[in-house]
């Protein structure tokens, strides 16, 4: 097939983002400062992002003007591509501090980060299964490579080499998943496929191959029981490289959800189901294993592991009653948006105390609003969003969209389990905000307080944005679950 409409500026987005990968090394060689490559980054990004909005509605790589494109820019499209480029921004600027220490190399950081972002751009706005397979491993594989970048700390390899293991076993599933599908179908756009599933009942072997791709998405989103990679992963890595992997990677990872399951809407019987059980599973197991948590990063992995139960359960609530439409994607969308800046935010001030104070455990926390105001109070904000209390209103209000879902739909074994997972998770989240205002019995408090108040400016820009945006939208909640109607 000869492509003959390629338009640039709708391809903007993720080609900036990959030149600026590029960039980004050169300006480490030449300059010799990783600074100057984050510099590069951001700037990447922060063009990009206007780009995007911009290119909604649009779509390129089409085979003359009436024949279908493989780059669609829908505004569900746009909305998840604003959550992986502000997200990737605010993780650059939490790792401005690790780069000028020396415990990541600022344009291997940078150039890998990119690339595996601009993959993430890419995924919304495919339009078959085999590019969206090929995106997610282009947003995968650079993450492996940043979770082995930490210097000086033998627990980043092994944790790199587990998610290599898996990732591997994954994408091996999830090509004999589209092998099945295509050989059911003989299809592989997803506009074809949603008109075969529309006409044909499910046969064994295409009811085989999307469980097998709704799999591998699980891994992608680290979904119960494919999670099991993510807590060591992540506590092997960095903290800025860990909170990429529990946001843009996982939006990534839902994107390709949303675009399978819009895709197969006419075979909702097999796979809302499974996503059912999936959410219900990754609620509890998620929360219950959170409880157990002393290691900061360890109890932030298995919290996102929870998150992400609570935003496959509009989902998995789709029946004849709840189809799939603006009901079901505001709800995951508005999730996503509020998740990205409550998690983002806690992992970015996690960064701060891990590198000036060492603190590892939940115990290091204890009296860090005696040491550093700041950090406390926007940590135990940042808690409260994700536990759904006040006066972080938008983790409630987002919680309580998701649950109208299942509830419309009749599922109410759904809404218990979530609610159940909910309470489950107030424990450990108000746990660590209490020890954030105990009295340290032992702490150096005037040594801990220098270390802290030289912390990079950078880091406190990015605790700052993830703050002003859950304020925002826990003032303004339609920014986040009306974001989708807005483009």
């Amino acid at each position: 097939m000869t492509i003959q409409s390629i338009d640039l500026l709708t391809l903007s987005p993720t080609l900036v983002v990959a030149v600026g990968a590029l960039l980004a090394l050169v300006a480490e060689l030449v300059t010799g400062r990783g600074q100057v490559a984050l510099g590069v980054g951001l700037t990447a990004l922060v063009v990009a992002t206007p780009l995007a909005v911009l290119a909604s509605g649009e779509q390129t790589l089409c085979n003359g003007a009436d024949a279908a494109c493989a780059y669609v820019v829908s505004p569900l499209a746009v909305a998840l591509q604003l959550i992986v480029l502000v997200s990737t921004a605010v993780v650059l600027l939490m790792a401005s501090g690790d780069v000028s220490d020396g415990t990541i190399p600022g344009g291997e950081f940078v150039f890998l980060i990119l690339c595996s972002a601009s993959g993430a751009v890419l995924v919304p706005a495919t339009t078959d299964l085999v590019t969206l397979i090929v995106a997610l491993e282009v947003v995968s594989l650079p993450t492996f490579a940043l979770v082995a970048l930490r210097r000086g700390e033998p627990r980043a390899a092994e944790a790199a080499l587990k998610a290599f293991i898996f990732s591997i076993v994954s994408v091996a599933v999830s090509l004999y998943g589209i092998s099945l599908l295509y050989g059911t179908t003989g299809v592989v756009s997803f506009e074809q496929l949603a008109a075969a599933a529309t006409l044909t009942d499910p046969t064994p072997l295409g009811t085989a191959g999307l469980v097998m791709v709704l799999a591998v998405i699980g891994f992608k989103i680290a979904a119960v029981p494919f999670h099991a990679w993510a807590p060591d992963t992540y506590q092997g890595a960095t903290a800025p490289v860990a909170a990429y992997l529990s946001v843009v990677s996982k939006t990534a990872g839902f994107a390709a959800l949303l675009l399978v399951t819009w895709t197969f809407a006419g075979w909702s019987e097999v796979w809302a189901p499974v996503v059912g059980v999936l959410a219900g599973l990754t609620m509890l197991i998620g929360n219950a294993v959170a409880l157990k948590q002393r290691h900061a990063v360890r109890l932030l992995a298995w919290s996102s592991i929870a998150q992400a139960g609570y935003i496959l359960v509009p989902l998995g609530a789709v029946t004849s009653s709840v189809v799939w439409g603006p009901e079901v994607t505001d709800a995951v969308i508005g999730y996503l948006v509020a998740y990205a800046a409550m998690n983002l935010g806690a992992f970015a001030v996690v960064s701060v105390v891990a590198r000036r104070d060492g603190a590892e455990s939940l115990a290091d926390y204890r009296g860090l609003a005696w040491r550093s105001p700041w950090l406390a109070v926007s940590l135990a904000f940042f808690l409260a969003s994700l536990a759904g209390l006040p006066p972080g209103l938008i983790g409630l209000l987002v919680k309580v969209r998701v649950l109208v879902v299942p509830v419309d739909a009749g599922l109410w074994w759904l809404a218990v389990v979530m609610a159940v997972a909910t309470v489950i998770g107030l424990a450990y989240y108000l746990v660590w905000a209490a020890l954030l205002f105990a009295r340290s019995e032992t702490a150096d408090d005037e040594g801990l307080t220098h270390r802290l108040a030289v912390r990079s400016w950078t880091s406190t820009v990015a605790v700052a944005v993830c703050v002003a945006l859950t304020v925002a939208f826990s003032l303004a909640p339609s920014l986040a679950l009306g974001l989708v109607d807005r483009l």
